[in-house]
Formats: C-alpha cells, structure tokens, sequence
C-alpha cells in the first residue's frame, strides 16, 4: 500500500514538473513574439490614431495633419477615429482599455491628460497608470479678450476696474469645466478679484454674448479670438502662457503685465497605453519627432495658433503633465470648479 501511495505521489509530482515546464515553454514563447513583434513594428495593420472630440475641431484637424505626415515615415498608415463624449473621457478609457501593442494611440488634450481625474468624480482611467507618453505635439494659448465698452486697455486697468465693480464683472467660458472656464478661476486667484463665471454651450454662444455685452470678458483660444480683434468687436488684453503667441505676437503676456508666472494653455500630447513596449514607444516617437521637425507641418500647425515644444521626448510630455496636473488640481480645489 505504502509503495502505491509513493508511486501515485511521484506521479503528481512528475505531473506537476510537466505542466509547469509546459508553462515556462508557453510564457517565454509569448515573451519572444511579443519582443519580435515589436521590433517589427508597424507591420500588422494600419494604426489608430483616436481623438477623443468630435470631427471638424482644431484637435481633429492638427490629428489629420499628423496622420497623414507620418505614413511615409512608419511605413504604415493611421486611421483617425472620432470618439467624443464626456468631455474626452470615453475616448481616453477606450486608449486605456486597447491592447498594448502601439497600434491604438490617443491624441489627447489637456483635459484627459491631466485635468478630467480631479474634476470629474468617476472615471476609469488613470492618466499617470493607464497612458505610456509618446511625445508633446505643443500647446496652444489662451486670450483675455474684453468687450470694447469695458474702459481699459491693459491688465492693470482691468484688475482697478475688477475691483472698483467687484461683483459686476463676468467672464464667459464654453462650458463649465473647459479650460476657458479654468483659466478665468486661475485669474480670480492670481488677480485677487471675484468675476463671476458665465458658462456656455460652446465657443461661439461665449462670444456671441460677449460681443453683445451680456458678459464682460472670456478667456478664449487665440486662433479663435484674431478676427473679432481686428474687428474691433473685441480687446485683447493680454495672452494666458509665458510666452508671446507667434499669431499675435504684439499682444503682451499678463506674465509681462504683473501677473507673475501665470501660465495657462490647452497642450496636446500623443500616448498610448501602459505596457506597450519600450522599442515601440520610442519607434513612435522618432516618428513623430521627424514629422514635427519638417518646416510645412510645424508651419500648418503654427497656424492653428499652436507653439511647438523644443523637446520631443516621452519624458518631456511626462514632465509637462505632471506639471499641468498639479497646477490644475489646486486651481479645482480652490475654486470648487465642477462639471455640469
């Protein structure tokens, strides 16, 4: 009886050894697939490109841009996919939820990439766990544009005035959330003032009431603003980033202005989800580095009112969300900012 027994546990024994062996077998087969098939890369199928806003935007057009720059430089083509809705988040968790492998890839904004975790209070993707980056594609400048009726032509003048009406003055934004809205809370903060916040269905509606003098001023994007400038129906008062903006560069910033190291914009990165190999991230980088250093893209792009970053690097966009993530979570807690 004993001998059975000894006999029946080695046999488990030996089954056991078998099935972790065949095991082993299996995961380093995957192992060595998974390096091949990225060293290969792109040569499965044409890549996705997903951009979490409706079609017809400037995020959709800068997206197309790319995509079709970079076929020639990856040897494979990429196929933009609209995917809006909940103010990016959907497509952002639809990048998040993809196979790791670089062939599905996110342009995303300011908004998935760094504001949506601490202004919406569900959401099932992590910018900083779920996304690997891939490169900074730039940032794109707000404005703060008055309406004409509104005596003051600068910064100091708008900041007495502010204070002088306190509570009188009001700021449209395209909806509650967007950065529009954001910035103008950043303002309150650095200005010290309490102009109240207009949200509204878009852009357009903003400005249309702006115009008309329902509300006083709106901290829009500069491409946006330029022809109700030159129209006379808006003032510009200053741009929102550190740097003059290259599409109206006699504009001062309201850094330059006294508003010390306000710094505030829509930045557009490319990532892709956590996992991806390594010599697949940085395929795409090189890729996409070489398209944003050919003179017709950048020029396309700067005409979006888009200022380019001199660094290309994952790190770089990492560093930048991070950055932006830590900024906008404090301006959120502060001003109890919230999504409709």
């Amino acid at each position: 009886m004993q001998n059975i027994n000894r006999r029946t546990s080695l046999m488990r024994v030996v089954r056991a050894s078998l099935g972790i062996g065949f095991a082993l077998e299996v995961t380093a087969l995957n192992c060595v697939w998974a390096q091949s098939n990225s060293t290969n890369f792109p040569n499965a199928k044409p890549l996705t490109l997903l951009v979490p806003y409706a079609p017809g935007g400037p995020t959709d057009a800068m997206a197309r841009i790319l995509a079709t720059a970079i076929r020639p430089v990856l040897g494979q083509s990429m196929i933009v996919e609209n995917k809006p809705g909940a103010g990016s988040n959907l497509g952002a968790e639809a990048v998040a939820r993809s196979d790791a492998d670089g062939y599905t890839l996110l342009f995303g904004t300011s908004a998935p990439l760094a504001i949506n975790t601490y202004l919406y209070p569900k959401i099932s993707y992590d910018p900083f766990k779920n996304f690997a980056p891939v490169i900074q594609i730039g940032y794109l400048p707000n404005i703060l544009v008055i309406n004409p009726s509104i005596p003051a032509h600068n910064l100091k003048e708008l900041i007495a005035y502010a204070k002088a009406n306190k509570g009188k003055l009001s700021y449209a934004s395209s909806g509650s959330g967007a950065s529009s809205h954001l910035t103008g809370a950043l303002f309150n903060m650095y200005a010290a003032t309490d102009i109240q916040h207009i949200p509204y269905k878009g852009t357009g509606p903003a400005l249309n009431d702006l115009i008309g003098g329902q509300v006083t001023m709106s901290f829009t994007d500069v491409l946006t603003a330029i022809p109700h400038i030159q129209a006379g129906k808006l003032r510009a008062i200053g741009v929102t980033t550190l740097s003059r903006s290259k599409v109206l560069p006699d504009v001062p910033t309201l850094d330059e202005q006294g508003l010390k190291d306000f710094d505030s914009s829509v930045f557009f990165g490319i990532v892709v989800p956590t996992g991806t190999p390594s010599e697949t991230v940085n395929k795409l980088n090189t890729a996409f580095s070489q398209v944003m250093n050919q003179a017709d893209i950048r020029e396309r792009l700067i005409k979006f009112g888009l200022e380019t970053p001199i660094d290309f690097t994952p790190a770089q966009l990492t560093n930048y969300m991070r950055k932006e993530a830590s900024k906008w979570r404090e301006v959120i807690k502060v001003s109890g900012a919230t999504v409709d």
